[in-house]
């Protein structure tokens, strides 16, 4: 008899979303295809500062936007107003998890911080995501992806040997946070299980960004050397870059001796698997000036097929170095179902990145598309706060929704 996939595993848990651009965002949007019900709480009239990110556009939303707000609904809510925040706290005492960014001491400001709202319900997780924390000399300062990539020592690391310092250009402080941000609300909710309490999650972007300095900050606490730009190249590992070829480009990973010793055979490089001076990584490494300007010039000889036919052949970990549109309509990327269709309202069927999560008995889905702004507001407000038709146009006529 063929298995049923079961419902997602967070079905059934409640998030309220407060945050907005694309760190909150991205942990809420994964906790969605993993089932958790998703309410994003909005600014009327013009809500998440990413739908106005354009272009590209789509339907009148922005392509940033769409990103990061699937299995999402949208609800309008004017924050500085009681009115408003009273409807949050209805909606709080429901839920499971809470998520905001906005600055510290915000939301106490406005009688909806932790403390207020545990109050109403001791289970509810509130996790928060700031620049700098809750705690520290900074923690009142705004946190931009770019900014702690500088402070955070990213930049220092990124970029050509000789150049100026570089920001990696997709926003990966913001992503990684958010990813992280899931793992905690994901233990948090375990925790629950078993305490029955709720508890607060104080999330920054710059302690994300230190945290995966990982061998990077290793290296410099335990040789004291605070390391530089080595472009393309790898601190550790010689060779482990990308190298031209005779009609392309293709990068190559020498991960062991092994991989090393095969490469050699591979391109009847006898001389330099005899050559003591690379004879082990560590060699290679200490001698990587010498090193590998000669393989440059030797990656020259045959084309990016070839070396990545014999490559692959011979186990050595390579690849070529394909662009964005490459990369959805590789028959891998494909086959992994990391792009997706869904029906839009205003756009139509519109492309999406899939899921990372493959679970095989519970599923992640991808079931609804980024929601209009205030697209849900009225279905949530009938359904958790038993509002009647009249009310919600009072509250519209107010401005409160």
């Amino acid at each position: 008899m063929e298995n049923t996939p079961a419902t997602p595993p967070l079905s059934g848990v409640l998030i309220l979303d407060l945050s907005r651009v694309l760190a909150g965002p991205y942990a809420t949007m994964m906790l969605a295809d993993l089932g958790a019900t998703v309410i994003k709480v909005e600014r009327p009239g013009s809500g998440d500062d990413t739908r106005q990110w354009g272009p590209p556009w789509a339907g009148g939303e922005s392509a940033y936007y769409l990103s990061v707000n699937r299995n999402k609904k949208s609800v309008t809510l004017d924050l500085k107003q009681e009115r408003a925040r009273d409807i949050l706290r209805v909606l709080a005492q429901r839920a499971d998890v809470l998520v905001e960014n906005w600055r510290c001491g915000t939301m106490e400001a406005w009688g909806i911080g932790y403390k207020d709202l545990q109050l109403l319900n001791p289970g509810l997780i509130y996790c928060t995501i700031t620049g700098y924390g809750q705690t520290g000399p900074n923690k009142d300062r705004a946190g931009y992806d770019a900014i702690i990539q500088a402070e955070g020592g990213l930049m220092s690391i990124t970029g050509p040997t000789e150049g100026p310092p570089m920001k990696v250009p997709i926003a990966i402080v913001d992503i990684t946070t958010g990813m992280l941000s899931a793992i905690a609300i994901l233990s948090a909710l375990y925790d629950r299980v078993h305490s029955g309490q709720g508890q607060y999650i104080d999330m920054a972007l710059l302690d994300a960004q230190v945290a995966w300095l990982v061998n990077v900050g290793s290296n410099y606490l335990i040789s004291g050397e605070p390391g530089g730009r080595f472009g393309n190249a790898h601190p550790n590992i010689v060779p482990y870059q990308p190298f031209a070829t005779a009609d392309g480009w293709i990068v190559v990973g020498v991960g062991n001796e092994r991989h090393w010793k095969r490469l050699c055979a591979l391109a009847n490089w006898a001389d330099l698997e005899s050559d003591r001076r690379f004879a082990t990584n560590p060699a290679r490494v200490e001698n990587r000036d010498i090193l590998v300007p000669e393989l440059e010039g030797r990656f020259k000889s045959r084309t990016s097929e070839e070396w990545l036919a014999g490559l692959r052949n011979e186990g050595i970990p390579c690849g070529p170095i394909n662009t964005v549109n490459q990369v959805f309509s590789d028959p891998q990327i494909l086959a992994r179902d990391m792009l997706v269709e869904l029906v839009h309202p205003t756009a139509g069927e519109i492309k999406m990145v899939g899921t990372p999560f493959k679970l095989s008995r519970t599923p992640a889905q991808i079931i609804a598309p980024p929601p209009l702004l205030g697209q849900h507001t009225e279905d949530v407000l009938r359904e958790y706060l038993e509002m009647e038709d009249s009310d919600i146009k009072g509250l519209r006529d107010a401005g409160v929704i």
